[in-house]
């Protein structure tokens, strides 16, 4: 069985599992951010980011991107960050239990430590288990998210298997505006934030602050085969803020600095040391994740455009009941980005990269300390109806060597708003801190797993309505694993009941449909995401990943009321020696704005009560009801 990451789940299993239910925080930041300030112009097409990580035109990219705007995040019914994902993007979710509980994520079916999370360009996330955890972050943060899928190592580097979800914290331009949200829901659920921002002079500012917070329900079901069930409700606390300002001393040459925190308090069921028997303790994740950076972005002539960018993060998590763990992990980046114009159209991205990572942790012996050093080039050019694309990135890495990674895409404009592309690259995923040092479980000699990828799409984009398909495959070797038989660990007592290694091989192949279009005052959305993802060795179905999951929404918009359905639909998986249930959910919203910066509002989340099993023996919540007023100025 492949190797997955969850949330943190001690049990009497095998001390290579109970490795890996340990969370610290490490991650390998490769990217940098760029202000949509100098993007193309958004009046032509939509701009993304993540997929060239220079600014682009959508309809000139190769790639397969989705972009989550503001509207979109201010009228979603989704419950968290990740939830969002999953409705607007495909991505699979395996959280264990409701909203603020731990969760494991797949795009294309790869796995959780196999996509690179962003904030402003910033990884974050944990090092020791791969993973980002996306209970930390909050909607109330968030402006934008781009989901870049497929293989993307070739320009961030490790991980990038999968794919990249980058998420843009909101930058003020224009007048000065104000923002302001209250709402009261089900199990004793609150949210509220405010925030301002906009520009005077060279300065430009934005501000946000949010709290969340919610009762829950017990995460576990009773008769769980851990016997880690405790009735009491397992709820949580999450404040968050964020902070850019910017300094532009002459046209196309900006000075920005960053900052954002967040401190989540969440409960959850689980059992400790010696027996592992006694579910009774309050158990918590007590998480802090704090980023920040300078950088500067300028045209010192009209064909290059150049990034300077430092950046420190620091992920803090005590986790536990009556005994308590505390890890807490430090990376700090330079980066040095140049985009040059080399004719019409054409356009070469060079950058330089170098991130130390620094994890100290009760289980570990000593600090962990590795380096990575990374150089990316990149080509972007168009030629009529003709697009193409290419990358190749160099990484050298202290603790597991180097290794280069690449990445072709071409496009074909048919005409009358019909695309062809297709794209091939390659990929490889880091051993984590716990792959290579967690006692009696990592192996220092462990290699990164490696994939191959391609895939074929086709999109038409019309007036009112647009439809988007692709066809993907992704074969992985040498998958990081807990091999049981000692006989193929080093030759050590302490891997007595086994170690990771490189022991398996995968195959990820599927594909996505995306449709949207408008008649008269009716929105509608549909996403449908096919996945055959199986052990090659085996043949079996990897778990945890559904064969099919589909989301529909629909808005009807009649003056100052807005009505909106949507539904999730997820199928069967298997977990842990059993195959859950498919299972559907229905939300319903009613929104009524009386003036243009006021919205009253009321949601009604998971409205058929349908009982939930994200994970084999958690619970979702069920129904819960939501009402609340939202502000928003025109400018003050």
């Amino acid at each position: 069985m492949i190797c997955h990451l969850e949330a943190p789940r001690p049990s009497r299993q095998s001390p290579g599992r109970v490795a890996l239910a340990f969370r610290f925080g490490l991650p390998l930041f490769l990217s940098i951010p760029i202000d949509a300030a100098f993007a193309a112009d958004p009046a032509l097409d939509p701009v993304v980011i993540t997929a060239r990580r220079e600014p682009e035109a959508i309809g000139r990219s190769t790639s397969d991107i989705v972009v989550i705007d503001a509207e979109a995040i201010r009228n979603t019914r989704a419950d968290s960050v990740e939830d969002l994902i999953r409705r607007a993007a495909g991505m699979q979710l395996a959280r264990n239990g409701g909203p603020g509980q731990s969760s494991g994520y797949f795009i294309r079916g790869a796995n959780t430590n196999s996509t690179v999370v962003l904030i402003d360009g910033v990884r974050v996330g944990s090092a020791t288990l791969g993973q980002a955890e996306f209970e930390a972050l909050s909607l109330a943060q968030v402006d934008r998210i781009e989901v870049l899928r497929g293989p993307t190592s070739s320009l961030y580097g490790a991980d990038a298997v999968g794919g990249v979800v980058q998420i843009f914290t909101r930058r003020g331009e224009g007048a000065p505006r104000g923002n302001a949200t209250a709402e009261l829901g089900g199990y004793h659920s609150y949210r509220g934030d405010v925030g301002a921002a906009g520009s005077s002079g060279p300065w430009d500012y934005a501000l946000s602050l949010g709290h969340e917070q919610s009762r829950g329900v017990s995460a576990i079901a009773p008769g769980d085969q851990f016997g880690q069930f405790n009735p009491d409700s397992d709820g949580f606390k999450r404040d968050s803020g964020s902070l850019q300002l910017g300094f532009t001393p002459a046209p196309g040459h900006r000075i920005g600095v960053r900052f954002l925190e967040t401190r989540l308090n969440a409960q959850f069921d689980s059992t400790e040391p010696p027996f592992f028997d006694d579910p009774s303790p309050d158990f918590r994740n007590h998480l802090i994740t704090r980023v920040a950076a300078l950088d500067y972005r300028g045209k010192p002539t009209s064909a290059w455009t150049t990034t300077l960018q430092l950046s420190s993060a620091v992920d803090d998590l005590t986790s536990g009941g009556n005994i308590q763990n505390r890890f807490v992990t430090r990376r700090e980046q330079a980066t040095w980005q140049n985009a040059l114009d080399v004719g019409a159209g054409q356009q070469l991205m060079l950058a330089y990269e170098h991130v130390d990572e620094r994890a100290t942790a009760d289980a570990f012996p000593s600090e962990q300390v590795r380096r990575n050093d990374a150089g990316v080039l990149g080509y972007s050019g168009t030629f009529g109806a003709h697009t193409l694309q290419a990358d190749v990135r160099r990484d050298v890495n202290s603790a597991y060597g180097g290794n280069t990674t690449g990445r072709v895409g071409y496009a074909f404009a048919l005409g009358a708003g019909v695309k062809l592309r297709a794209l091939a690259g390659t990929t490889f995923r880091a051993p984590t801190f716990n792959d290579l040092a967690f006692p009696g479980f990592g192996v220092p000699t462990i290699q990164p797993e490696r994939g191959r990828s391609v895939e074929a799409g086709a999109s038409w984009q019309g007036d009112a309505a647009s439809v988007s398909a692709t066809l993907y495959r992704n074969d992985v070797r040498d998958l990081i694993v807990f091999e049981p038989d000692s006989s193929f660990c080093p030759p050590d007592p302490a891997y007595q009941f086994g170690c990771a290694a490189n022991r398996q091989r995968a195959r990820l192949q599927g594909a996505t449909l995306a449709a949207s279009g408008r008649w008269r005052a009716l929105d509608l959305r549909v996403n449908v995401d096919v996945l055959d993802a199986t052990d090659r060795d085996t043949g079996t179905r990897l778990p945890r990943r559904a064969a099919h999951q589909e989301s529909v929404a629909a808005d009807y918009i009649d003056g100052a009321w807005r009505f909106g359905a949507s539904a999730l639909f997820v199928g069967s998986r298997p977990d842990n020696g059993v195959v859950l249930g498919g299972y559907g959910i229905l939300d319903l919203r009613l929104a009524w704005r009386p003036r243009a910066e006021w919205q009253v509002e009321a949601r009604l989340a998971n409205a058929l009560d349908r009982t939930v099993e994200p994970v084999r023996d958690y619970r979702g919540l069920g129904r819960q009801g939501w009402i609340g007023v939202r502000y928003a100025s025109t400018g003050l």
